[in-house]
């Protein structure tokens, strides 16, 4: 629920949480902390020297915009709590006062419930860009075929929300499918509930469709399925650290569909992690080094997945989504073409406009596994 729009401007000083510590303002204690660290990046903001550092500031920027709101709808609460009060105390002298009482009271209502909404502790990379690996699986060429409906799907989802792509590496079928494919996702904005990870984190699984495939005759329905990998991608390469001896890297000629050779030269680069077996190749480029950077694009973000999956089995606490962290072999969507129906198995989301998805209207489903997720994260809270 959002806060109506309208409420007078806040106080000098506004921004500062209440003393006295009524019964109400009890539930938002952890907001003078977070108004603190606030101000403390608006000053960090204001010095150039931190502009400097591009990576360092760009997270600066994505905490300081998520607490921006947090201390809005803190003001926002402060001041329909404060009017209401008002309001009550000078009906009990004029009773025209008593008109507003009812009206201050949702306002009041619905700005708390924006401030909690705000409060419930999000993944600290929604704010990242990210990466996505769509792999064909059961069903072979026709498994092909819907893997590149679905990178359709999400080059026109990115379009929509504003958000640039880049293709970084591609293995096509005979029939104009895609094996294996691999695009970057770029975002514009530091609000980190419109980041790309915010939004995409909840694709990674298993994506199963019903249709008639191309190549039947007789027309029956097939069902294939295609995986969806899905990355934070690294804001600086120190961010995760790799050392070149553990890495092996192979070179070898670039090849199109059916082995057909599409590159003269050892262009084509595999690198193999040695640590934790994790293997990369790119021929996407006609340059070796340009594959060679792509390759540890996705290396590092790979790295970065596994450290913070690591952590998180460590600390038997699911820190990110709670909607997310299926085994990533689990299905998760299904796309009935015959019934022109989508739904998602982790949430319960079913509609009968799967034509109007695979377009790139994907918001709907999206935005139902981030309110299960919030449902998720309060549950775990008041636990």
């Amino acid at each position: 629920m959002t806060a109506p729009a309208g409420p007078a401007a806040p106080r000098s000083g506004a921004s500062e949480p209440a003393g006295g510590g009524t019964e109400t303002d009890d539930r938002f204690a952890s907001v003078a902390p977070l108004v603190a660290e606030h101000a403390d990046l608006e000053r960090q903001l204001a010095d150039p020297d931190l502009h400097a550092d591009a990576g360092r500031a760009r997270r600066v920027g994505r905490r300081y915009a998520e607490l921006a709101q947090i201390v809005g709808a803190w003001d926002a609460y402060r001041q329909y709590r404060d009017d209401l009060a008002a309001a009550r105390e000078l009906a009990q002298e004029d009773p025209a006062f008593a008109a507003e009482i009812p009206d201050l009271e949702l306002a009041e209502t619905a700005a708390s419930d924006r401030l909690q909404s705000l409060l419930i502790p999000r993944d600290p990379d929604d704010g990242r860009d990210a990466i996505l690996e769509i792999k064909a699986g059961e069903g072979g060429e026709e498994s092909a075929l819907f893997a590149a409906d679905l990178l359709r799907m999400y080059l026109h989802y990115a379009e929509s929300k504003g958000w640039r792509t880049e293709l970084l590496e591609r293995t096509e079928s005979d029939l104009g499918g895609y094996k294996d494919v691999q695009v970057a996702v770029k975002g514009s904005s530091n609000d980190p509930a419109e980041g790309v990870w915010a939004h995409l984190k909840y694709e990674g699984g298993v994506h199963r469709v019903q249709r008639v495939p191309r190549t039947e005759t007789q027309g029956r329905i097939h069902t294939s399925a295609v995986g969806v990998l899905v990355f934070p991608e690294v804001d600086e390469p120190e961010e995760v650290t790799i050392d070149p001896n553990d890495l092996k890297i192979d070179v070898f000629r670039s090849s199109g569909p059916g082995g057909q050779s599409v590159n003269t030269t050892d262009s084509a680069v595999r690198i193999t992690h040695l640590p934790t077996g994790i293997v990369v190749s790119m021929q996407n480029e006609k340059s070796q080094l340009q594959n060679r950077e792509a390759a540890l694009r996705v290396l590092r973000a790979r790295l970065l997945a596994a450290q913070q999956e690591a952590a998180e089995a460590e600390a038997s606490a699911a820190r990110r989504s709670q909607v997310r962290t299926v085994d990533r072999s689990e299905r998760i969507r299904t796309y009935n073409y015959p019934e022109n129906r989508i739904s998602d198995h982790r949430t319960g989301y079913k509609a009968y406009d799967l034509d109007r998805v695979l377009d790139g209207a994907l918001e709907p489903i999206v935005r139902s596994a981030i309110e299960a997720d919030e449902a998720a994260r309060l549950r775990a809270l008041a636990e």
